[in-house]
Order: C-alpha cells, then sequence, then structure tokens
C-alpha cells in the first residue's frame, strides 16, 4: 500500500479523566502507524484532568491548556489551526477505536475528489441496514448530517469554511452547522461503515439539565439559520426501485437533502437502494401514525406529504385526507414513473 498523506489527530478535552485517558491510549495503541501528530487540547478542565494529561508518556503528543472553557468548536478551531496536515481525524474524548480505518478512509478520499468528510461507523450507526444504501465511489454512504464525534477531514476545507461556528457556545449542533455549510459550497460527506469506532456519549456535559438546555438552544439557532431543515417529506409511492423515479422527483429529493431535511418513503416493498442516511424507509401504520399525532418536536414532524401516480388509491387517499385534516401540504406528482 502505498504511504498515507499526512494525518493529525485533535481531541477536545474537557474534564471526565478517565473516558479521556482510554480515548488517548486507544488513538496511540491503533493509529500510531498512520498519524503523525496527536493535539490535546484542554478546554479548562479540573486539576485531576490537567495532570493526568501533562504526565502522558506517549511521543507525538502535544497538550495545550486553554485559560478558559469556550466549548467543543472553538477547542477544535485552535487545535486544528496548529496542525498543518493534510487530513484531521477529530474525536470526542469519550470516543474508543480499536483498529487502524485511517488507511482505508484516505483510498475513499482519493476515490471521489468531492468527498470532505468521511464518519467511521460504529455503535452510532448499529441501527441503519447498510444494506438499503447506494454505496458511493470508495464504498461510503453519503449523508447530509455530520455528527461530529468521530471524522475525518480535509484540514483545508476545514479552514476554508471557518471551522466551527463560536456561536454555539460550549456545544451541540455546532457540527450539524459545519455540514450544512459544508453541503451548501458543493462538497460531500459521507459514513464508511466498514469502519468501526465506540462513542460512549454526554462524556464532558452528560446528559442532565445542562444538556437539555444547550441542546434546545443551539437547536433553534440552527434552524433559525437553515429554516429549511425542517422540511421532513412523506412520500407515497408504488412499489418500484429508485431507478425508476423521474429525474424531476429525484432533484427535487436531492433539494430536500441539501437543505437539511429528511424524505421518508412509504410504498408497499420499496425495492432498490434509498439515496443517503436523510432517506428512510416506513410501514403505512407508522407513517399514519406521525401523520396523525405528530412528534412533540416540532422539527420531526411531516410538512408536506408527496403522492407519486402509481400509489395503491385507497392508501393515497387516506393519506391525502390525513394530511389536511392537519394543515399538512400534499403535492401530487403528475408524471409518468418509469
Amino acid at each position: 500500500m502505498s504511504a498515507i498523506p499526512p494525518i493529525d489527530v485533535v481531541i477536545p478535552v474537557y474534564n471526565a479523566p478517565e473516558l479521556t485517558r482510554r480515548c488517548i491510549d486507544s488513538v496511540v495503541y491503533c493509529l500510531s502507524p498512520s498519524i503523525r501528530d496527536i493535539h490535546i487540547q484542554d478546554d479548562a478542565s479540573d486539576a485531576e484532568t490537567r495532570q493526568m494529561l501533562d504526565q502522558l508518556p506517549y511521543e507525538h503528543i502535544h497538550v495545550h491548556h486553554a485559560a478558559k472553557n469556550q466549548g467543543f468548536g472553538g477547542s477544535v478551531n485552535e487545535a486544528v489551526a496548529r496542525s498543518d496536515a493534510t487530513y484531521v481525524l477529530i474525536l470526542n474524548s469519550d470516543t474508543v477505536t480499536s483498529e487502524d480505518f485511517l488507511p482505508t478512509l484516505c483510498q475513499v478520499f482519493a476515490a471521489d475528489p468531492q468527498l470532505a468528510v468521511i464518519i467511521p461507523g460504529g455503535n452510532e450507526y448499529a441501527r441503519y441496514d447498510e444494506a438499503q444504501y447506494l454505496h458511493r465511489p470508495g464504498g461510503y454512504i453519503q449523508t447530509h448530517r455530520l455528527r461530529g464525534y468521530a471524522f475525518l477531514i480535509r484540514r483545508d476545507v476545514f479552514q476554508e469554511v471557518g471551522g466551527f461556528d463560536p456561536a454555539f457556545g460550549r456545544g451541540y449542533y455546532e457540527d450539524v452547522d459545519l455540514g450544512r455549510r459544508l453541503d451548501l459550497r458543493g462538497w460531500r460527506l459521507g459514513v464508511y461503515t466498514c469502519a468501526h469506532i465506540e462513542h460512549k456519549g454526554g462524556g464532558s456535559f452528560g446528559r442532565g439539565r445542562s444538556f437539555r438546555e444547550l441542546v434546545r438552544r443551539n437547536r433553534n439557532i440552527y434552524f433559525l439559520r437553515y429554516p429549511n431543515a425542517r422540511r421532513n417529506v412523506l412520500l407515497l409511492s408504488g412499489n418500484f426501485p429508485l431507478t425508476h423515479f423521474p429525474s424531476s422527483l429525484l432533484y427535487a429529493v436531492e433539494n430536500v437533502f441539501q437543505e437539511g431535511g429528511y424524505v421518508d418513503w412509504l410504498a408497499p416493498e420499496p425495492k432498490g437502494q434509498l439515496l443517503s442516511l436523510q432517506m428512510r424507509k416506513r410501514s403505512a401504520g407508522m407513517a399514519l401514525a406521525e401523520l396523525l399525532f405528530r412528534s412533540w418536536r416540532w422539527d420531526k414532524r411531516f410538512c408536506e406529504v408527496w403522492i407519486l401516480p402509481n400509489a395503491p388509491h385507497p392508501l393515497a387517499t387516506l393519506f391525502i385526507c390525513c394530511a389536511r385534516i392537519r394543515g399538512i401540504s400534499v403535492l401530487s406528482w403528475e408524471t409518468e414513473i418509469a
């Protein structure tokens, strides 16, 4: 295998010393053959965490102690600015890797010059059936939503778009916002399910009141910035694969993805593969329940129902009536299906 481009690892740290040490040990043990330096950005942690970081026995680790807490995004931005590597692997301090997936991910990058980010699969993506999705050049599945707990990114692209936006403060939704900006500039984001990383989640902030308040605040910032990211479309069709979709429909579906929304596809037994992780298959019963009772989360609710001409007539009539009761827009695609 040919030599891979220079790769640095960035790990922002805020407390949680045991999880953080576990993360660092796994990076050193598994990824050392493929990486150059590890940049650890201590975001004003307590004394126990600072002491642990200062006593790390490894070479090629650079620890920077910030004077004040600035959150995940600001910490990553500072650490990436100290790197001149081609790629940067950004890891939450509550992740653990068990294999060196970096040579493979570099091959995926080489196969698609428009790919800016690769997210290794793992427990966070276990609920997805990868066989349902179209695999892009290099073998990745496209996503339009960046989940920032672990991702490999082209460093120059990260710098070009300005990194994480400091408006999101201590964290949450700053990764989704970064992904949206990359998407709008024509870059692609992918998940490579053959690589695996474990993510514990909530290692620094936990899952209490502080977590919920941060999520609520930053969710509002995100949707004020990208109001069309609330587009959740229910697509009702007959039984045929994506290859039978007319080009106008494929364009409309891609537009929903580009804006940050989702398309739930309801067909008797949809065949073929889905375009991205923002496209999901739904059963009639599940879709009807979501349409009638609606999610308590306003950003999760269906806002449009699209009906294709070959959709089963009784089912289409039922969903049209339910959508109108709920005041949801209905669009009938008057076009021939191949």
